[in-house]
């Protein structure tokens, strides 16, 4: 029983995940590498890093929000030290995301050439 209590919990994080604005933006993104995905037909291989990517993305994202919040309940008013901290969790999701592009370029800008090419 006390594992399917830590599937609940799990889910309702992620009910609180998905009110966030940042949510929807990786969502947005989720849904354009799968369609761009599809289109281009990505092999095995590429699919599994696109989706450890994106997983990474969405990881530090969940990761980021659960710290705002925990900084916002310990210290509502604005802290300089409460700051930083918010800073650099928020810049873990940007590099995860930059990290994520980059190795997302590498992956769909070949075919996505000769889907064009194709056209042409």
């Amino acid at each position: 029983m006390e594992r399917f209590r830590s599937f609940v919990y799990a889910g309702r994080g992620l009910r609180w995940l998905f009110r966030e604005h940042n949510t929807w933006i990786h969502l947005t993104a989720t849904f354009c590498v799968v369609v761009v995905g599809l289109w281009v037909s990505l092999s095995f291989i590429e699919w599994a890093i696109a989706f450890i990517l994106l997983g990474g993305v969405w990881v530090t994202e969940a990761v980021n929000t659960a710290i705002e919040r925990l900084c916002d309940h310990v210290t509502p008013e604005q802290h300089p030290e409460i700051g930083r901290i918010k800073d650099l969790s928020a810049a873990a999701v940007l590099l995860s995301a930059i990290t994520a592009v980059a190795a997302g370029l590498c992956i769909f800008i070949p075919p996505i050439i000769d889907k064009i090419a194709q056209l042409i």
